[in-house]
């Protein structure tokens, strides 16, 4: 019960932080050797911070029934990760880049992305300014997270940013199209679960979601509060002295 608490801590925090949850649980699973790694786990901790995400921005999930356009744009930005996730996932080449070097060259590198993005003072909204075109980068740019260690959450800040969206809608954005992902995630390992035949969904995997959804919603909630008042430079630093020492440990 102890791992599930650790794992879900780290989904929850890390999925909505630029620093990437899959590098994190990896890391830290290899690290400690958990026993508790399977993939019904796995599956349990993504629906929570799936029900975490629809739960807070449930008022703007509301909203796409009067307001389409959006709704369009946010599952048109979807479309390149869930095709090229699924395709990667078929041909088994995510699992590849599943190594230390791959996290610490990724860690390091979109750390110095993020940090080029966020120097600058703009002002960009969704109401305003969030087109197909930008949609489409932004959803382009996704895919990249299929690599551990570049992080969902921080590539698509860092696209956003780049395309002159303030924090807080860069972040809004973000957590939007985590959405379809994180649905397409859960809906594919319930699929996986039920072709290996593995029906012991049992009360650990609840805990999971419980877990998972708890600390997800902290993490939404509170990280948009931060972000209205400091830059993103913490998660930089956060990411850049991660990653060093993630390749030292490679290469030792």
């Amino acid at each position: 019960m102890i791992e599930v608490l650790i794992l879900s801590l780290i989904q929850g925090i890390t999925e909505f932080l630029p620093i990437s949850s899959s590098s994190h649980l990896i890391l830290v699973s290899d690290l400690i050797n958990f026993e508790e790694q399977s993939l019904s786990i796995d599956v349990s901790l993504h629906i929570g911070s799936f029900i975490a995400v629809c739960t807070y921005f449930y008022k703007d999930l509301v909203n796409f029934t009067k307001k389409r356009i959006l709704l369009i744009k946010i599952l048109y930005a979807s479309l390149p990760i869930l095709f090229i996730g699924y395709l990667l996932t078929e041909i088994n080449l995510i699992e590849k880049l599943r190594n230390i070097k791959t996290i610490g060259w990724t860690t390091f590198l979109f750390g110095i992305l993020l940090y080029v993005s966020d120097k600058f003072k703009l002002n960009q909204s969704i109401k305003k300014d969030f087109t197909f075109k930008s949609a489409i980068i932004i959803g382009l740019s996704q895919v990249f997270s299929l690599i551990p260690g570049v992080s969902r959450s921080g590539v698509t800040i860092t696209a956003a940013r780049f395309l002159k969206f303030n924090r807080i809608d860069s972040a809004k954005i973000s957590f939007l199209l985590s959405i379809p992902t994180l649905g397409a995630v859960s809906i594919y390992g319930f699929k996986n679960l039920i072709i290996s035949q593995n029906y012991d969904f049992t009360m650990i995997n609840f805990v999971s979601i419980i877990l998972s959804f708890f600390f997800s919603l902290i993490t939404i909630k509170y990280f948009l509060k931060f972000i209205k008042r400091f830059s993103l430079k913490i998660f930089v630093i956060y990411r850049m002295i991660l990653g060093l020492i993630i390749l030292v440990f490679a290469y030792l």
